[in-house]
């Protein structure tokens, strides 16, 4: 896909998490939204990923470790093919396959169950090391969030993934900088992130806008070049990107939109659309 294709493409992805999260009255906007681009770059561009074939052996795998933003991560799966758009209407409701956080068993192209927060990465870990034993040439990718990454797991993880030498690993941090409490730095800073990673011996890239597609090609093609340590990816983004009274807003961590407030969100998500469209 081209730059435009992947700015359409999130768009619409967005245009799904703001109507499963409507249509559910629960869920989890504002980290799903600042997450849109780097869901998009992975899926349709970076993953080596089959929707006809899920559970190719030799597929990259994709490890959501802040999984309360399952709507970001069933919008994409959607729209790739994985399963009907129209599902994400049945978010969090009885008999839908789309529960409030993923569930391998039960939908297409979930790699690994998830929402225990700090427990993603080390599933990452094991996926990765598999890898390396049966000389496997996938990638395995995990999504964290930056108030996830004040769990104690999270650093075992890392310090396992480095000893390894995973370098088929990439750690996605999600640096939108607002969790459920408030903003990270009042709740429990993990600042510097980007040290920290460095400590625990990974290849660290910066990205200064998570929201821009130039900038995480730029840091996933670094990735790939990586070898002998495994890579983190710290991308400071716009948690409630692209909903006007989203943006920056902690109250959006895990509410839903009502209908007024939808209507809202759905025409901002019109107006980017229109935008783009004349491009």
């Amino acid at each position: 896909m081209n730059k435009l294709e992947l700015q359409k493409t999130a768009n619409e992805i967005r245009k799904g998490i703001i109507s499963g999260v409507h249509a559910a009255k629960a869920g989890h906007p504002g980290g799903s939204l600042s997450a849109t681009e780097i869901f998009t770059y992975l899926y349709f561009e970076e993953m080596n990923v089959d929707p006809k074939n899920p559970n190719d052996p030799d597929r990259d795998r994709f490890v959501l470790s802040k999984g309360h933003t399952a709507p970001g991560l069933y919008a994409t799966l959607a729209h790739k093919g994985y399963f009907p758009v129209e599902d994400l209407l049945t978010l969090r409701q009885i008999g839908s396959h789309l529960q409030g956080h993923p569930c391998k068993q039960h939908t297409p192209g979930i790699d690994m169950s998830s929402g225990s927060l700090g427990q993603g990465i080390s599933a990452a870990c094991g996926m990765a090391l598999a890898g390396k034993l049966q000389n496997k040439s996938y990638r395995v990718y995990a999504l964290l969030g930056d108030g996830e990454i004040e769990e104690g797991q999270v650093w075992e993880a890392a310090m396992f993934a480095a000893a390894k030498k995973l370098d088929n690993l990439v750690v996605i941090v999600d640096n939108n900088g607002l969790q459920i409490d408030g903003s990270i730095e009042e709740v429990n800073s993990p600042y510097p992130i980007d040290k920290k990673f460095e400590a625990f011996n990974f290849h660290v890239i910066n990205v200064e806008d998570g929201n821009d597609f130039d900038q995480l090609e730029a840091a996933f093609k670094e990735a790939r070049e990586v070898t002998g340590v495994p890579t983190a990816i710290i991308a400071k983004t716009v948690k409630g990107k692209g909903v006007s009274f989203m943006e920056n807003q902690v109250s959006w961590h895990g509410t839903a939109p009502n209908d007024e407030q939808y209507a809202v969100a759905m025409e901002d998500l019109k107006k980017v659309e229109e935008a783009l469209c004349q491009k």
